[in-house]
């Protein structure tokens, strides 16, 4: 029997193109508080992306700054209440 030496791929999962994300460090946006997270935090979206909201509830319409953003959420602080 012969063998082969073909070269294998590495597994590399699915392929996801990277969007952009829609918000930055020190920016303040209009959100509302769709539901909260495992710790409590209150989740907002902006263009699908979550944004995380402490010492919130659900229903909550405020301005929020971003403190810090990674790939796939953000983490922020309301700045007022009623998207002010």
């Amino acid at each position: 029997m012969e063998r082969r030496n073909r070269r294998r791929r590495p597994a590399t999962g699915s392929f996801r193109p990277a969007r952009p994300v829609p918000v930055v460090v020190g920016g303040e946006y209009d959100v509302e508080i769709e539901s909260l997270g495992s710790r409590g935090d209150g989740i907002a979206r902006i263009e699908g992306f979550v944004i995380f909201v402490k010492n919130t509830k659900v229903g909550d319409k405020l301005k929020v700054k971003v403190n810090s953003v990674s790939r796939r959420f953000a983490i922020a602080t309301p700045v007022a209440q009623g998207g002010e």
